[in-house]
């Protein structure tokens, strides 16, 4: 089981969970006793190696049960007021603004669900394996790297569905690196994909983007560009 260490505290605490859901919210689910602080955060995975270290994670945004919501910026949850019922006179036509905040979000979701479905790696032996790239995988994958830099040279994880096993670190290096630049080359084409959206002058060409599309060239970076011209089958959008 994973956890984490309340360092002004010194106390560790099981989890079953930990992730971002917003810029400044971070959402814990606990698998035992939930602290009465917080504030820096150490991650240790199942083995006990420090995966990562989080700091300024002081504030309870809202808990849930085991689930606690912590903000680094000092925010708490306020409840929504619910508002007074307004009846149309006419149906709303959204403008191109409001469109394209919506396309965005619309782009940011697939953008996401294309890095947490992962990727495949061929390993030295010829096989290749699945692993899924969600934060919680991110972060795991960066504790692997400080392992790697401690030179280890062999190291715990484990593909999707199977059970963990041990990597050689030449395995766990081509695992980790794959897996960043996938990320990075989703992140990248998303970014690509918010320019077009700023683009357009019209509604009829904002619905024509969608997560795959291939970008118009005044619209790709030359990161972008590069991804393409190296012709990666690994880094191409999930549709």
């Amino acid at each position: 089981m994973e956890k984490i260490k309340i360092k002004s505290t010194g106390q560790m605490y099981g989890i079953v969970g930990i992730r971002s859901v917003g810029a400044h919210l971070l959402q814990i689910d606990f698998a035992g006793s939930v602290p009465d602080a917080y504030g820096d955060l150490e991650l240790y995975t199942d083995g006990g190696i420090l995966a990562t270290t989080l700091p300024g994670w002081e504030t309870v945004y809202r808990t849930d049960g085991k689930t606690v919501y912590l903000s680094d910026d000092g925010s708490v949850y306020i409840p929504p007021v619910e508002p007074e019922p307004v009846t149309p006179t006419e149906p709303y036509v959204p403008s191109l603004g409001e469109l394209k905040t919506a396309k965005k979000r619309e782009i940011s979701i697939a953008c996401e669900a294309a890095i947490y479905a992962g990727v495949d790696v061929k390993l030295s032996d010829g096989s290749t394996e699945h692993f899924s790239l969600t934060e919680h995988d991110q972060l795991n994958l960066f504790g692997k790297q400080v392992q790697l830099a401690s030179e280890a040279t062999e190291l715990e994880y484990h593909a999707d569905g199977r059970p963990c096993r041990y990597y050689t670190a030449k395995d766990m290096q081509t695992i980790t690196s794959t897996a960043m630049a996938y990320v990075s080359y989703h992140t990248t084409y998303c970014n690509a994909l918010n320019m077009w959206i700023n683009g357009v002058a019209d509604k009829e060409e904002l619905g024509k983007i969608v997560y795959g599309v291939t970008v118009p060239d005044e619209y790709q970076s030359d990161v972008l560009k590069d991804y393409l011209a190296g012709g990666d089958t690994d880094a191409k959008p999930i549709v």
